[in-house]
């Protein structure tokens, strides 16, 4: 009833799955990831223990191949299940139980399990792989979400559309680097899920995204920075000139009301992807 990709950034170490299926809020039960362990997607006629359970043997160190043999020998109704796993080693393992509907079946290599049942066919799990190979070096949340939306295209579930999602987890990615949790994102219902997750994932890229660069503005920013913070309430008045403190403290409380406190540079400067978007939000 799904499709999946599980990775990892073998350069990062961060891990992650996405995934897309005729199903409603498949988030809440396909994928797992835990960062420095690994990540697992479990599916068709789902066994959610198997979340929970791989993280745990791959963390008391347990290869995917050994955690997917105890799958195999422990749960009853093993012959209807499918799941892929890598581990924090890039050590992958993807099985496909008898009794999966057709289309099903999988790939796996090192850094990368990918998985489908009821299928349009073989196509999807193929293009998926292509696509994945294709964005090598990429982000991994933009290359995991490649790889979904080229097997979406390809295709996808044979029943059709309804949700979608992507989970990601790396060293310090998380919200104020406090976490390692990174990308949380689910379309539960939707005509278009993997359309609606792309958007998603560019607001999640906007709003927790860290700058790249930063720099000074110049006297035509800071005026017109200086100009929108009094106009929106922050400040009611700021001087001319160099960066003061002022203008520090209203920029700030601007930032939070934007949400784009991840993208913050104190001192004056300024990260060129949180200006343009308040350049387009409050044109001038």
């Amino acid at each position: 009833m799904t499709f999946s990709i599980v990775g990892r950034d073998p350069k990062t170490g961060d891990l992650g799955v996405a995934v897309a299926s005729k199903f409603l809020a498949v988030g809440a039960l396909v994928p797992f990831v835990r960062g420095g362990v690994g990540a697992v997607a479990t599916q068709s006629y789902v066994n959610p223990n198997f979340g929970p359970d791989g993280l745990a043997l791959l963390s008391g160190g347990l290869s995917p191949e050994e955690v997917s043999a105890r799958f195999q020998a422990e749960d009853a109704g093993i012959v209807q299940r499918q799941f892929g796993l890598v581990g924090a080693d890039g050590r992958s393992a993807t099985f496909t139980g008898q009794g999966c509907h057709a289309w099903a079946g999988g790939i796996a290599e090192p850094d990368v399990a990918i998985q489908g049942n009821i299928l349009t066919g073989p196509e999807v799990v193929q293009a998926m792989h292509r696509a994945w190979q294709d964005a090598a070096g990429m982000p991994l949340p933009r290359r995991l979400f490649a790889a979904l939306q080229a097997g979406d295209q390809a295709g996808g579930d044979r029943r059709g559309r309804q949700s979608a999602a992507l989970l990601c987890a790396g060293p310090g990615r998380g919200y104020g680097g406090l976490t390692d949790d990174w990308v949380n994102l689910r379309a539960d219902d939707h005509p278009d899920p993997c359309a609606e997750l792309a958007r998603l994932l560019d607001v999640h890229d906007l709003l927790f995204g860290r700058p790249e660069t930063a720099r000074r503005p110049d006297e035509a920013e800071l005026s017109w920075l200086r100009g929108l913070l009094v106009r929106q309430g922050y400040a009611q008045s700021l001087p001319q000139g160099e960066w003061d403190e002022a203008t520090e403290t209203a920029a700030w409380a601007l930032y939070g009301t934007e949400n784009l406190e991840e993208r913050w540079v104190p001192g004056g400067q300024f990260d060129p992807v949180a200006v343009a978007y308040l350049r387009e939000r409050y044109p001038e």
